[in-house]
């Protein structure tokens, strides 16, 4: 396969080729680049934002000089009015000659903290990525924001949603995602990838792909593989594969349980008796329950609960001995209740308000503070808890769960909060990775996560589709995993499963017995099959509603 760059030059207008693959075309007309100033507004409801992009001013960049070109190194020079000027710089990958690496940079001119990068493409070419997309698996012809946050109740024009914004702000739209990446691949094998962490929007337009970078400066790579099957792979090689599931994880159920040492214990004999093959038991409430408007949550104070799991330890000891392993649950908020919080609140690890004072978010009903992961002393701190109170207590693994609530009006203490909000929950992932490999267990505990961005499939053995309505709803139910788990797929995310009936309980809707059925069967096709109660355990059908 021909993987050198070469340009065509026709009446002021430029086409690059990789091989046979088109990958840039520049014209007055339609410029490759355009520049912009913004001064965005941002506001945040329950893990939703509200963004206003507040455009001061665009302008295309039409003019085009071309200052090196061979067939592995090509430099392009676009200006415009007002003396604004832009480099846009490709090379050959070494590595791997199907992928180029593209640098977008400014010139000395005026200042600008937007991009408009146009990408040519066939017509109506099918697209797929831009990380777990809910609703459209195909993005041609959508306009897709890419910014991490809760997916969203019901996720669309309906009456679920309607009732979730006018309660708390928290319905979600059809793009709303845990884990975005802007990243995409296409039905001929094109490969896009923006090395950015900023807010980005990638518009799949009939026969060009523009991509909005709010940011002044933007690293990429584009590729061409030649099929779809090739661009997967291509993309995934480069951005890093997961680590492998350990073994016992294929060893049946994970069976999502809480209540305490007694009811966990004879539940197990239950689905024993039933002949459930268990490989382990997901156990959220082993640091506590709280109980609110919402339903059943957890008290986030990452230690086990001695009056629900006198001896923990023990517990996984026993467990495990029969074969099971015991799974947990954590993630980066710090209930203000908390001896946790003392100590973080003491040594300044939470994020910070600009007065100083911690920034307490509200997630469903209650404020908790947040770890600030750009703290390296803080990072440390919240690794340390890991391996003491989880690994130590004899944990397999772990829901780590959120990731996505940082606040763009935050103080922090080595980054940007709008350049560090999409970046954090894949530092969150790389902070319980690194507390695994450090322990020397990373071949034998599975960390599973739903928020991400680019990194994050370096850093967890498994992605779950998030917190579905339990219902059969095209955009937040059952549906609605299946897309999740193939945009998923196709920008590197291999390994990915879903509550088994679902989470989400609220305004009347409530699990039946033929949902959990149809779900239960979806899952057995998926790498791990894992039960969760939902928010109103009481309130919905479980695994032993019947023999």
């Amino acid at each position: 396969m021909n993987t050198t760059l070469h340009l065509e030059l026709s009446d002021g207008d430029l086409d690059l080729f990789l091989g046979e693959t088109r990958i840039l075309h520049h014209s007055a007309r339609l410029p490759l680049v355009s520049v912009g100033l913004g001064h965005p507004r941002i506001s945040a409801s329950h893990g939703n934002s509200r963004i206003r992009a507040g455009l001061v001013w665009k302008r295309p960049l039409p003019n085009l000089r071309v200052l090196e070109n061979d067939d592995r190194h090509v430099i392009l020079q676009l200006s415009g009015p007002e003396g604004t000027t832009v480099r846009f710089s490709l090379t050959v990958d070494e590595k791997n000659p199907a992928l180029v690496r593209a640098q977008v940079s400014g010139e000395p001119g005026i200042e600008h903290n937007r991009l408009w990068i146009r990408l040519p493409a066939r017509r109506r070419e099918p697209t797929y990525g831009g990380g777990q997309q809910y609703s459209r698996f195909n993005l041609r012809g959508s306009r897709l924001p890419l910014w991490t946050g809760e997916q969203g109740v019901g996720r669309g024009f309906n009456l679920t949603t309607l009732a979730a914004n006018l309660h708390s702000g928290s319905g979600g739209h059809w793009h709303s995602t845990y884990f975005p990446q802007p990243s995409y691949v296409t039905e001929t094998g094109r490969i896009v990838h923006l090395e950015i962490d900023s807010y980005s929007r990638l518009s799949f337009e009939a026969a060009a792909d523009v991509l909005e970078v709010w940011q002044p400066e933007c690293d990429m790579i584009i590729g061409a593989a030649g099929s779809l099957k090739d661009a997967v792979q291509t993309l995934s090689g480069y951005l890093g594969r997961q680590p492998r599931l350990p073994e016992w994880a294929h060893g049946g159920m994970w069976l999502g349980l809480q209540g305490g040492d007694e009811i966990v214990q004879a539940k197990i004999g239950k689905a024993q008796d039933a002949g459930i093959p268990l490989s382990a038991v997901w156990v959220q409430d082993w640091v506590g329950r709280r109980v609110t408007s919402f339903g059943s949550q957890l008290f986030w104070d990452w230690r086990y609960d001695r009056d629900r799991y006198p001896d923990l330890p023990g517990l996984t000891q026993e467990l495990g001995r029969a074969g099971v392993r015991f799974l947990g649950y954590i993630n980066p908020f710090l209930a203000i209740e908390g001896e946790l919080y003392k100590e973080a609140r003491a040594r300044g690890y939470c994020i910070k308000k600009p007065d100083g004072s911690d920034y307490l978010i509200t997630v469903t009903t209650f404020p908790a503070a947040k770890v600030d992961l750009s703290n390296p002393e803080a990072w440390a701190w919240l690794k340390e808890i890991i391996q003491r109170n989880m690994l130590d207590a004899g944990l397999s693994g772990w829901m780590a769960d959120y990731g996505e609530y940082l606040p763009t009006d935050a103080v922090l203490a080595g980054a940007d909060p709008m350049r560090f909000h999409n970046r954090y929950p894949a530092e969150w992932a790389r902070l319980n990775y690194e507390a695994v490999a450090e322990a020397g267990r990373i071949d034998d505990v599975a960390i599973f996560m739903r928020a991400g961005y680019t990194g994050t499939s370096r850093y967890a053995h498994a992605i779950w589709a998030g917190d579905q309505m339990v219902d059969w709803s095209r955009h937040d139910g059952l549906p609605s995993v299946i897309p999740a788990a193939l945009s998923s797929g196709v920008v590197g995310i291999g390994v990915h499963h879903s509550d088994i009936g679902g989470f989400t309980s609220l305004f009347g809707k409530k699990r039946t017995k033929d949902l959990f059925l149809r779900w239960s069967e979806h899952s057995a096709f998926t790498p791990i099959m894992r039960s969760h109660e939902s928010n109103r355990p009481d309130q919905n059908w479980q695994w032993d509603g019947d023999a």
